[in-house]
C-alpha cells in the first residue's frame, strides 16, 4: 500500500523551474544532488508536501524518452494564502496567465498558471 505521493516533474530548464517553485511559490530546498555544482535533481517542500525537479535528460533511468511531451500531462494544485496575489506575481514574473481568479461553486478561490514546462498549477484557498 502507497504511504506517499511525491511528484517528480522533468525540466527544460531547471533554474527557471526552481525559480517558479521556490521563489514563486515559497518552495524550501530539502535535498540537492550533487551538493556542489549543477544540480540533477532538487527536492522542495511547499508546505506539508514535496516535490522533485530535475533537468531532461538524454538518456533517464527509465528508459523513456521525456521530451517531446505533448497534451496536457499533469495539474498540480497549490494551496496558497492569496490567490490573487500569487496569480499577480506569476504574471509579473513572466510566468503564463492560464485562467484568471475566480469563485468556485463549493466555496474556494482558484485560478491556474503554467509552470516553465507547460504544466498546469492551479492556485487555491
Amino acid at each position: 500500500m502507497a504511504n506517499k505521493l511525491f511528484p517528480m516533474l522533468s525540466c527544460g530548464d531547471l533554474e527557471r523551474s526552481l525559480a517558479f517553485y521556490r521563489e514563486l511559490l515559497g518552495g524550501v530546498e530539502t535535498y540537492r544532488f550533487p551538493e556542489e555544482g549543477p544540480p540533477q535533481f532538487v527536492a522542495l517542500a511547499l508546505g506539508e508536501s514535496e516535490i522533485g525537479l530535475g533537468p531532461v535528460s538524454a538518456q533517464p533511468w527509465h528508459g523513456r524518452a521525456q521530451r517531446p511531451a505533448t497534451g496536457h500531462r499533469i495539474e498540480l494544485c497549490v494551496y496558497v494564502d492569496d490567490v490573487d496575489e500569487a496569480f499577480a506575481r506569476a504574471r509579473a514574473d513572466g510566468f503564463e496567465a492560464v485562467a484568471e481568479p475566480a469563485e468556485t461553486p463549493w466555496g474556494e478561490r482558484i485560478a491556474w498558471i503554467g509552470d516553465p514546462d507547460g504544466n498546469l498549477v492551479m492556485l487555491t484557498r
